[in-house]
């Protein structure tokens, strides 16, 4: 049985919020008079990750993802709700905790900024006490693995968006930390910069099966990367499942597009819904929860000669969408 490194019991996280009346009269009265409330960032969630996990934690903007990551390593105090990260407390242990655990947030960067990142690398090979032939040939690794070698000795003020953000997760490995919290890594990036990160994410998980913490906007990210997902709406989880089976569970259409070698012009299927067709094609969607595509193959097959065949799911992104959407209307 797989060792649980990050357990999640009934957390709740509560904020208290400022609530300001327009104009100036409304700004003098709520100055003198200040009225605050209750907003639920976290509602009652619980989950558990296994070590050499990969999990995306997904939801719309303000769904509570980058307040459960906060809590998780130590930064926020819940409101109420248990919490353990390696064995630890994060709130209480938060000091040891960090030397075990790396973090990025695409929003807040932790290298200086007027300092070349090989400055900022160094500096943080001596708070987190690493032995200095362990750095040199962690470092090493690293800078390979990212390609940053061309500047390192370039202040990060002066690099683009994908050169910082490959160094930012460069400087939250450069203890190697059994787990890695990533909260929008590649935001913002190429496709180049995006494909380099993943790569070495799962390079990085695959040889020293380091648990994985992923939010992101970009479904990319977690087709590429996590078996596993955990969808959050509302302060609360509505999706807890292997990534496959968002496809499954809520694959609501497939799109079929056949080209024949003979005309069908008089062909009409009694399901689905036609998209497109022409003298020598025909593309078909179907609701793939009521309706066989083995049937639709079947009539295409009996009838004409197919040159060509190509079937396509709903993309996850358009899944995940109808998910939040669901929920927002529940």
């Amino acid at each position: 049985m797989a060792e649980t490194i990050i357990s999640v019991k009934n957390l709740n996280k509560d904020f208290l919020v400022k609530r300001k009346e327009s104009g100036f009269g409304g700004a003098i009265r709520t100055l003198l008079n200040p009225k605050f409330e209750k907003v639920s960032a976290i509602n009652d969630i619980s989950f558990e990750v296994s070590k050499g996990e990969i999990i995306a934690f997904i939801g719309p903007n303000g769904a509570g993802k980058s307040t459960t990551i906060k809590v998780l390593t130590g930064i926020l105090y819940p409101t109420s709700g248990k919490v353990s990260v390696l064995g630890m407390t994060p709130w209480e242990k938060r000091q040891t905790l960090a030397f075990k655990i790396g973090s990025v947030f695409g929003q807040r960067p932790q290298l200086w900024y007027h300092l070349p990142p090989q400055d900022t690398f160094d500096l943080f090979s001596k708070i987190y006490e690493v032995d200095p032939k362990d750095y040199h040939e962690r470092l090493d690794f690293l800078i390979s693995a990212f390609e940053i070698q061309d500047f390192l000795t370039i202040p990060v003020r002066k690099l683009s968006l994908g050169q910082r953000m490959r160094s930012e997760i460069v400087a939250s490995l450069i203890h190697n930390p059994e787990v890695l919290f990533l909260d929008e890594p590649t935001i913002g990036l190429d496709i180049i910069a995006k494909q380099t990160i993943r790569e070495v994410l799962r390079k990085i998980n695959r040889e020293h099966k380091t648990t994985i913490f992923l939010t992101s906007h970009d479904v990319a990210d977690i087709e590429a990367l996590c078996e596993r997902t955990v969808i959050i709406n509302h302060g609360q989880i509505i999706f807890d499942d292997q990534t496959e089976n968002l496809r499954k569970q809520y694959l609501s259409t497939k799109v079929i597009k056949a080209d024949f070698e003979t005309p069908i012009s008089d062909f009409n299927p009694k399901f689905g819904k036609i998209l497109n067709k022409s003298k020598f094609s025909i593309t078909i969607e179907i609701d793939a929860k009521k309706d066989s595509v083995n049937e639709l193959l079947d009539i295409f097959l009996s009838k004409y000669k197919v040159a060509d065949l190509v079937i396509t799911d709903t993309p996850l992104e358009e899944i995940i969408s109808s998910i939040y959407l669901e929920a927002k209307h529940d």
